[in-house]
C-alpha cells in the first residue's frame, strides 16, 4: 500500500505507520483500528480508508471498486426503466410510444454490453488508477470539499459532451457509420440498458470523452481524488441512461434547464438518424446547426426566411 492513503490527518508519526503497516487483517478489523485513531474522520471517510488499508495495493483497490461500481450503477438505474416499459400507465409518455422493447431484447442487448463491460471498459477502469496517479491523483482521507468537486465535474460535462459532440458526428461519417455506429442505432426507439450497446471501438472511442477530462485537469492541476472521479462516473451513467430511455416527462431536467439535452432530444436522434450529436447539452447542436426534429425544422425555417426578408430589402 502506498503511504498516503491517511494524507492530511492529524496523526502521530508511529500511529500512522502502525496503520499503513499493520499486518493484514480482516476489513472491519481496519475500520475499526483507523477510527481509534482518527476520530477527525466522518464515517464516509473512515470506511474509505479501511478499505485501502485493508486491499494493501491502490491499483487493485481501485480496480474492484471502480468496476463494482459502475456495474451497479448502470444495471441498477437500467433495471427502473425496464420495470417502467411493463407498466402500460407510463406508456402515455414514451416518446416512440408503438415501440416497447420486448424482454428478448433487453436480453440480447444486456449480453452484449457484459461483455463489452468485461473485455473492454474494464481494461480501462484498470489502467486508469496509475495513468492518473503518475499526473497525482489522491486516493486518501480525508475528502475534497463539495464545492471542488462540483466544479471540477462540471468541467468534465463541459468537455466530454465537446469530446462527444464532435467524435459522434464524426461516427455518422458513411464509412464510420457501416462500420463502428451502426452497432449503436440497432435501437430506432432506443432503452436505457442501450447507453453502452455499441461496438468495442466506440465504446473505447466516446469513453474516452469521459476518462480525459479528469486526467488532463489532474495533469494541470495536480489536483483531482478519485472520489471526484466516481461521483463523475456515475453522473455520466445516470446521464446516458435517462438520455436512451425513451421517456419524456413534465419534470424532466431540461424543462428547467433549457439546454440540457435528456431524452426528448437524443430520442430524435435515434429516430431519424441525425442531428442532435450532443451527450448532455444542446449548445454544440444549437451553434452547428445540427438540430434535429420537428422543432428544430420549424426554427430553421423560421431562421431561413428571416435571412431572406433581409436580402430582399
Amino acid at each position: 500500500m502506498q503511504v498516503g492513503i491517511l494524507e492530511g490527518c492529524n496523526v502521530e508519526n508511529s500511529t500512522t505507520s502502525t496503520l499503513l503497516y499493520a499486518p493484514p487483517g480482516t476489513y472491519w478489523g481496519q475500520f475499526d483500528e483507523i477510527s481509534k485513531y482518527n476520530v477527525h474522520l466522518n464515517v464516509f471517510e473512515r470506511l474509505w480508508a479501511a478499505w485501502y488499508a485493508f486491499m494493501q495495493n491502490d491499483v487493485l483497490a481501485t480496480g474492484i471498486l471502480s468496476f463494482v461500481m459502475h456495474e451497479l450503477v448502470y444495471f441498477g438505474r437500467s433495471i427502473p426503466w425496464m420495470i417502467i416499459d411493463r407498466i402500460p400507465y407510463f406508456n402515455k409518455y414514451k416518446i416512440q410510444n408503438q415501440k416497447i422493447p420486448t424482454a428478448q431484447e433487453q436480453w440480447k442487448c444486456a449480453q452484449l454490453v457484459l461483455l463489452s463491460h468485461f473485455t473492454v471498459e474494464l481494461p480501462q477502469i484498470w489502467l486508469f488508477h496509475p495513468m492518473a496517479q503518475y499526473f497525482g491523483m489522491a486516493t486518501g482521507v480525508p475528502f475534497p470539499t463539495f464545492l471542488t468537486m462540483a466544479y471540477q465535474i462540471a468541467i468534465f460535462f463541459v468537455l466530454e459532451d465537446t469530446w462527444h459532440y464532435w467524435n459522434h458526428r464524426a461516427l455518422h461519417w458513411g464509412p464510420l457509420y457501416k462500420r463502428i455506429h451502426k452497432v449503436h442505432h440497432q435501437y430506432s426507439a432506443p432503452f436505457g440498458l442501450a447507453a453502452e450497446y455499441a461496438s468495442p471501438i466506440e465504446v473505447m472511442m466516446l469513453g474516452f470523452g469521459t476518462i480525459a477530462p479528469p486526467i488532463l485537469l489532474c495533469a494541470v492541476t495536480g489536483d483531482l481524488h478519485i472520489l471526484t472521479m466516481y461521483i463523475w462516473i456515475v453522473c455520466r451513467l445516470f446521464q446516458a441512461i435517462d438520455a436512451h430511455s425513451g421517456y419524456e416527462f413534465p419534470w424532466s431536467l431540461h424543462h428547467f434547464v433549457p439546454f440540457w439535452a435528456g431524452a426528448e432530444h437524443h430520442d430524435v436522434h435515434h429516430e431519424r438518424f441525425i442531428g442532435n450529436y450532443s451527450s448532455s447539452f444542446r449548445w454544440w447542436d444549437y451553434l452547428f446547426d445540427t438540430e434535429s426534429g420537428p422543432e428544430a425544422a420549424k426554427k430553421r425555417r423560421g431562421r431561413r426566411m428571416v435571412k431572406e426578408a433581409k436580402k430582399a430589402q
